[in-house]
C-alpha cells in the first residue's frame, strides 16, 4: 500500500528535521518535501500534491493562515494539519475557518503528531487536547462558518506584503519575491496603512506582531 505522502512547511530547519525523523519512522508515512516559508510551499505544490501538509502559522513571506486558501486551490484533496507553538484559541478558530483539517501544538509532537495525522487522513478534525477542552458551542458554530475577507480587511496579497515589510524587507525585495513591480508593492503598502489606520513603519511592525503575522524578537 502506498504510504501517505507528507509535505512539511516550517521556517525552522531543526524542527523540520525532527518531524521528518518521527514521520519517516512509520512505514505508512513518507515526507516528500519540506520548505521554510509559505511562498516556497506554494511553488512546491505547483509541482506535486501530497496527501497531507503539516503547516506552521508563523512563517516568513507568507503565513500559514494566509497560505491555506491558496493551498486549497492548488491541492484541493490534500489534508492540512496546522502544527504550531500558538496555543491561542483565536488562532485555532481562524485556522479551522480558513480551511485547516486539524490544529496540533509543537509541544505535543512527540506524543500526539502521529495520531493527529491519522485522524486528519481519516477525514476527522483533530484539535490539540489542551485546546479541545476550551472549545464552546459558540466556537464550534464560528468554526463551521468559512472565513471570508471583506473590503474592510486586508486581502491575501496585502497580508503577504504586510508580513514581509514588517520583517524588514525593502520594497524591491518584496517585489522580487512576489514577482510584482515595486510600484505595486508601494500601492499595497499604502492600502494597508490606510485600512488599518497607521502612519509609520514602526506602527505597522507593532500591528504585525499584535496580529501574529510575525514573531517578536526574543
Amino acid at each position: 500500500m502506498k504510504p501517505c505522502q507528507i509535505v512539511l512547511a516550517d521556517d525552522h530547519a531543526l524542527i523540520r528535521r525532527g518531524l521528518k525523523k518521527i514521520i519517516d519512522g512509520q512505514p505508512s508515512l513518507q515526507v516528500v518535501g519540506d520548505v521554510g516559508d509559505g511562498l516556497e510551499l506554494l511553488k512546491l505544490l505547483e509541482e506535486k500534491c501530497p496527501d497531507l501538509i503539516l503547516l506552521d502559522i508563523s512563517m516568513p513571506n507568507l503565513r500559514g493562515l494566509e497560505a491555506i486558501p491558496q493551498v486549497r486551490k492548488l491541492c484541493p484533496q490534500a489534508k492540512i494539519l496546522m502544527l504550531t507553538m500558538h496555543s491561542s484559541k483565536d488562532f485555532l478558530v481562524s485556522a479551522i475557518r480558513a480551511g485547516a483539517d486539524g490544529y496540533a501544538l509543537k509541544e505535543d509532537s512527540d506524543t500526539e503528531l502521529l495520531s493527529a495525522i491519522q485522524k486528519c487522513m481519516n477525514g476527522l478534525r483533530y484539535i490539540a487536547p489542551s485546546l479541545a477542552a476550551s472549545i464552546s458551542p459558540q466556537d464550534l458554530e464560528i468554526m463551521s462558518s468559512p472565513l471570508r475577507i471583506t473590503h474592510e480587511e486586508l486581502t491575501v496579497r496585502e497580508k503577504q506584503v504586510l508580513t514581509m515589510v514588517a520583517e524588514g524587507h525593502k520594497s524591491k525585495d518584496v517585489a522580487k519575491l512576489l514577482s510584482i513591480s515595486i510600484r505595486t508593492v508601494e500601492h499595497h503598502r499604502a492600502n494597508i496603512m490606510k485600512k488599518i489606520d497607521i502612519k509609520s513603519t514602526a506602527d505597522l511592525i507593532k500591528y504585525a506582531i499584535q496580529k501574529g503575522y510575525i514573531v517578536p524578537p526574543q
